[in-house]
């Protein structure tokens, strides 16, 4: 008898309903629910078109959520930690030791140590 195995076993994921996750189910369900409540709510004031563009922007976080993965983070981890590089890094500074009489000199024994590779050759043949 043979069972085949998925190659990438890691990336498995149990489903739940409709090949969803659990996490995914929530978070659609939760989406369906915001959209549809800002939707029911703004549509008798500014109608149809306009209420569904302003439940876009609040429905697409919700949805993210649940589907969004990078790097093994889920999308609100990942927003946290690229707001905290944005605004909560502190700025890392470099203070260099070296000042151009020690790069000189440095450039100096570069110069005697090759001068003095080049008469040792001659030297020798």
């Amino acid at each position: 008898m043979v069972i085949e195995i998925n190659k990438d076993i890691d990336r498995y994921k149990e489903t739940v309903i409709m090949g969803l996750t659990a996490r995914q189910l929530i978070f659609s369900v939760l989406s369906v629910a915001v959209g549809g409540g800002i939707i029911l709510f703004f549509y008798p004031l500014i109608g149809m078109t306009p209420s569904v563009y302003l439940a876009i922007p609040a429905v697409a976080p919700v949805a993210l959520g649940g589907f969004y993965s990078f790097n093994g983070m889920n999308f609100y981890e990942y927003m946290g930690r690229k707001l905290r590089m944005l605004f909560a890094n502190r700025p890392l500074a470099y203070v260099s030791t070296e000042n151009w009489e020690v790069i000189n000199e440095i450039r100096a024994r570069e110069t005697e140590r090759n001068s003095r590779k080049k008469q040792g050759k001659g030297e020798h043949s």
